[in-house]
């Protein structure tokens, strides 16, 4: 088993120092965010851990404290179910930093019940691709000021089983968990595609990162058959720090070695599915995106 598990680990590291860089990761209270944080905060960035639950997130930056000598970590709060607290959130950042180096947006729900966002949007649609389209555009200024700078959207091996349902985004006609979770990952694998079109003219660069199957808690609304299999499985699964492995190579891998716009998985490129490739799709979900949270993107 040990020598399996070995196989499904990436064989990479670097020491690279951050000193003097900005990092926000969302969802940074546990999980793959968490870990995320304290590697950046390890190599001497500032991170602020953006958060829902303030508890949960003041918690993580104590531990990462403890953990880490001299870390540099702040807790903000920021649901990205409502899009005034992006915009608080926001608001906070431009009072607070002068740079914003990397944009680690890592915060998720998955297949969970139907619901909606404060703004009446499905909720896995609405967190996992809107909130970050929403916090990307909002702090796209500071991003580019600080340039060269990063986005990096963390995805999932689940957006080769989406399709962006453009006539039911919001779930009302055919709702299914699944389906619902596999649309927004593959959402955000079209908006890193879209987004750095736009932005590499500015020094941004983006990545959208397949983490693989990580022991979190993201899948806790998974029915309980498929929690059991995936229990006695376990050793199979990679811990939060080894599904962060990849993100981490996006933070600081030089930018001469990664292509803006593309797919990552174990620390190496990797082919999105094909309608992940989809420029005709990428520009559609741009523009309706835009439409559904009142903003002008060009």
């Amino acid at each position: 088993m040990q020598a399996i598990r070995s196989l499904l680990t990436p064989k990479w590291s670097s020491d690279v120092s951050l000193e003097g860089k900005t990092a926000i990761v969302t969802g940074a209270n546990s999980g793959i965010g968490k870990e995320t944080a304290k590697d950046l905060a390890s190599r001497g960035a500032r991170v602020i851990l953006a958060c829902r639950d303030m508890a949960k997130g003041e918690q993580a930056a104590r531990d990462i404290i403890r953990e880490v000598e001299d870390a540099k970590v702040v807790t903000r709060h920021l649901d990205l179910a409502d899009t005034k607290s992006i915009c608080q959130f926001v608001e906070n950042v431009y009072d607070t930093e002068k740079a914003l180096h990397y944009l680690i947006n890592n915060a998720g729900v998955a297949i969970c019940p139907h619901n909606l966002t404060v703004d009446g949007y499905e909720m896995q649609f609405g967190v996992n691709h809107l909130g970050h389209f929403f916090l990307t555009f909002l702090l796209l200024d500071l991003l580019k000021h600080s340039a060269p700078s990063r986005v990096i959207n963390v995805a999932s091996g689940a957006h080769a089983m989406g399709r962006i349902h453009f006539d039911d985004l919001s779930g009302e006609k055919d709702y299914h968990p699944v389906r619902a979770y596999a649309q927004s990952k593959l959402a955000s694998v079209l908006f890193t595609r879209e987004l750095a079109k736009r932005t590499e003219v500015f020094g941004v660069t983006t990545y959208s990162v397949d983490p693989g199957v990580v022991n979190t808690n993201l899948t806790r609304h998974i029915r309980r058959p498929l929690v059991d299999v995936l229990k006695r499985f376990s050793w199979l699964l990679k811990t939060p720090a080894e599904g962060a492995y990849t993100t981490v190579y996006c933070v600081i891998t030089p930018e001469s070695q990664l292509l803006t716009g593309g797919h990552y998985k174990d620390c190496a490129s990797t082919e999105a599915c094909r309608a992940g490739q989809d420029d005709g799709i990428a520009l559609k979900l741009w523009a309706v995106s835009c439409h559904m949270l009142g903003i002008c993107w060009r």
